[in-house]
């Protein structure tokens, strides 16, 4: 048995079958709406809404309550400047080099290319770092578990939170990432996960016609 201190869990929301089957679909209407943006206007974004976001986030769960993100929320011009000079030149050498014909294929319908100017229209971007092992304390750095999915758990948190707060968002991850632990300042044992484009859609904003696959498709109940 457990001899961790434990506390009462908070009460949930007392709701009957149709007010819980109503917020249910109602949130799952919602999320529907969101598509990923790449055209955004400079309209600015208070860091409150940014922050309230990141503590949604925060709540996820993790491997043994390890916690293993950092977020480092970027609204300096200059800053988002260095980063979209680092992250071109990563996406130069993606596109010219590194990626294989059937990945360029797959991308194509997109109408993604190296030039990435919503990095630095966009009033904010987050970056997402996950820890790989604790830093070192003499010697030692102690075991991270589940670090990975514990991260893309919290980022997905992160993204539902800010289509919530009426906001658009751009999962970018230029390979490599490691240029953001030398521009952010973070320690070599935090690992970049992925760059969060968030702001508001710019007037004229288009996205590709795709559609999402049918819950038929891609859940099975027994």
């Amino acid at each position: 048995m457990s001899t961790s201190p434990t506390q009462p869990l908070s009460p949930p929301l007392v709701l009957d079958e149709p007010e819980r089957l109503a917020r249910a679909a109602a949130f799952a209407e919602q999320l529907a709406r969101r598509r990923t943006v790449r055209d955004y206007a400079p309209t600015p974004v208070p860091r409150e809404v940014i922050e309230a976001c990141l503590r949604a986030a925060a709540s996820a769960p993790s491997g043994a309550n390890q916690q293993p993100w950092h977020f480092v929320a970027i609204s300096d011009p200059a800053m988002k400047h260095r980063i979209r000079e680092a992250a071109e030149m990563e996406e130069r050498e993606f596109y010219q080099r590194r990626a294989p014909d059937e990945w360029l294929k797959a991308l194509a319908h997109l109408g993604t290319d190296a030039e990435k100017p919503f990095l630095e229209i966009a009033p904010w971007l987050i970056a997402v770092f996950y820890e790989r092992t604790g830093p070192e304390v003499e010697g030692h750095k102690a075991k991270r578990y589940y670090p990975h999915e514990s991260t893309g758990i919290a980022c997905g948190m992160l993204i539902a939170a800010l289509h919530n707060a009426g906001l658009a968002t751009l999962t970018h991850t230029p390979s490599p990432m490691a240029f953001l632990n030398e521009l952010l300042g973070r320690p070599r044992h935090e690992v970049p996960y992925l760059l969060l484009v968030v702001g508001h859609p710019a007037p004229d904003c288009r996205v590709p016609a795709i559609e999402r696959k049918a819950l038929a498709d891609i859940a099975t109940f027994l």
